[in-house]
């Protein structure tokens, strides 16, 4: 007995949509595991920015691992009715991207100064959004922790093989490439330029000191970890590097109430004090480290290059030379050299002169309300967490390591603006949970001054 034609036409329809049902299942798959795992794509991202092969044409994936971020907080943000927030930090931000951008825009497409306004400006202000939404959550900021004693453990690694000669445990292999990047003869690491290594390491090494403080490191794994830290940073062979991470150690040892962190610095100390006298019995070591002490062509350098600099900001005072346009104007201005492109080496510089004195300004009005941030009250359910009051104390000593090897190098690294700002914007999305257990309460350094509901 054969089944009704309607009955065949409905089975088939039927199975048709079961099709489409499954089909549009797979499809968005994807895109719903976005929405799920935002922390692990940010982490992702840092990971991307950290391990990027210069020069290489794979090195677009640190860029889609930051478009697929933004839409994964997007899309999570909408879904879940949550907010964004803008801060006071928020204002300069968005006053020195958009001096960036423009600037950019008026100039001939030049790949380069995109890629520099990107490192310097739009990733790491748009990090630092992403990162109060993202790590919201106890067990998000202890996966953030994670993450950073594990590439700190990398770091260290890398640096102290370099220093012992032992490159065939180096990885990435580029960064033993002597065409690329700068400062072959010292511990660089991925970013192929001993400053930023060096700010690198002196930062995540802050930041394994407050773990260990808290407990959530095993106690076997923290000698290691932070005994091998001075010696990774005596690798680097940069003076200022040195000179930021024992200035640090001392702010530490002098300034804090904690007995336990008084003593974990004065091991550290006492570790590196080894380290020195131990390099100093190799006579290579030796010989390296009278070098970079006695080295004064860096400083001759830099005296010129500044120089240079200050006459090029006369010139423009108020709107500035443009993104990118200093190293090749900076060698006209600048005598007894012959580079055709020379590099100011000093942040603060190089925005005065691109930027003007607008420039500047607000870029001391964003390290105003940055350094601000650790004066914020903790809320009740952070009390204990990554972001406790300890994490406040030492957080003008993290900021304090930026500020001051940025003044020797210009901070064009992606990865250390975008774990320098992924931090304040943990303090800053920290400060808005407290706002909202209190409203009435007064909150000076961070108040909200407009949010929206997506």
């Amino acid at each position: 007995m054969t089944a009704p034609s309607g009955l065949k036409y409905r089975s088939s329809a039927a199975s048709v949509d079961r099709v489409l049902l499954r089909f549009l299942e797979l499809a968005i798959t994807p895109l719903r595991s976005l929405l799920i795992i935002p922390t692990a794509l940010f982490l992702f991202t840092l990971t991307a920015m950290l391990l990027r092969p210069p020069d290489v044409a794979f090195y677009e994936i640190d860029r889609v691992a930051f478009v697929l971020l933004i839409l994964s907080v997007i899309g999570r943000t909408l879904l879940g009715r949550e907010r964004f927030v803008l801060q006071r930090a928020s204002w300069p931000m968005i006053g020195l991207t958009l001096l960036a951008v423009t600037s950019v825009a008026a100039q001939p497409f030049d790949a380069q100064s995109w890629s520099l306004v990107m490192a310097k400006f739009i990733v790491p202000f748009v990090l630092f959004h992403l990162s109060g939404v993202v790590f919201c959550k106890e067990h998000d900021l202890r996966q953030f922790e994670t993450f950073g004693l594990i590439v700190l453990a990398y770091l260290s690694f890398t640096a102290i093989a370099f220093l012992f000669g032992a490159k065939a445990l180096i990885f990435p292999r580029f960064i033993l490439d002597e065409s690329l990047g700068y400062h072959m003869d010292r511990a660089r690491g991925p970013f192929l330029q001993a400053v930023a290594n060096g700010v690198s390491l002196n930062l995540l090494g802050l930041l394994a000191l407050h773990a260990y403080l808290r407990r959530k490191i095993r106690k076997l794994r923290v000698p290691l970890l932070l005994a091998s830290l001075p010696v990774a940073i005596l690798a680097t062979m940069t003076r200022a590097v040195w000179l930021s991470f024992f200035v640090s150690v001392g702010l530490l040892i002098f300034r804090s109430n904690d007995r336990r962190l008084r003593r974990i610095c004065i091991a550290i100390s006492m570790v590196a004090a080894v380290g020195l006298t131990v390099a100093l019995s190799f006579g290579d070591l030796r010989r390296a480290l009278t070098d970079r002490l006695e080295e004064s062509g860096p400083v001759d350098f830099r005296e010129a290059v500044y120089t240079g600099g200050w006459q090029m900001f006369l010139e423009k005072p108020l709107t500035g030379w443009g993104v990118n346009q200093m190293p090749a104007e900076l060698a006209r201005h600048v005598s007894g050299y012959k580079e055709r492109e020379l590099y100011p080496h000093n942040t603060y510089l190089e925005l005065l002169v691109e930027h003007g004195i607008v420039g500047l300004a607000l870029y001391a009005w964003l390290i105003w309300e940055l350094m601000k941030l650790g004066r914020g009250r903790v809320p009740q359910s952070d009390r204990g967490g990554m972001l406790d009051r300890h994490f406040h104390s030492i957080w003008p000593v993290l900021l304090g390591v930026y500020l001051v090897n940025a003044s020797v190098v210009v901070m064009n690294y992606q990865f250390v603006n975008g774990l320098m700002f992924t931090l304040a914007g943990m303090l800053a999305g920290q400060q808005g949970r407290a706002q909202r257990e209190d409203p009435h309460a007064v909150f000076g350094p961070v108040n909200s001054v407009l949010s929206f509901t997506a």
